[in-house]
């Protein structure tokens, strides 16, 4: 499975997602008292949400720069060439669009990951 192929199909989440399900699979099942196995995975799952959350925030703020930053510079680079054929701005368009439409669907799969 190629770099592309694994990270459309969610292969971290999935690794992530099975470690947790193992690892707390092993704590209930090690001998220890019961109330004191809870307060841990409360305790790990608290922990593992809250870098989840952070990472998720990273993600969004360091794609939100982006997006940000190739506004500006296809806006910048619209106004230097003024003197673009109808053409070429048609396909700087279409080009924009497309890459706004990969943005949702990435958008899309990752709120769909989260859910």
């Amino acid at each position: 499975m190629g770099h592309k192929e694994c990270c459309e199909g969610g292969c971290m989440v999935k690794l992530v997602v099975g470690g947790l399900i193992g690892a707390g699979l092993a704590l209930l099942l090690a001998p220890q008292a019961g109330k004191k196995t809870r307060k841990y995975l409360a305790s790990l799952a608290d922990e593992v949400s809250g870098k989840a959350n952070e990472a998720v925030s990273d993600f969004a703020e360091t794609v939100s720069d982006f997006v940000d930053r190739a506004s500006d510079r296809a806006s910048d680079f619209l106004k230097e060439k003024e003197g673009l054929t109808k053409e070429s701005k048609k396909m700087l368009l279409a080009a924009l669009e497309k890459a706004q439409e990969k943005l949702e669907e990435q958008r899309k799969r990752l709120a769909d990951s989260i859910m």
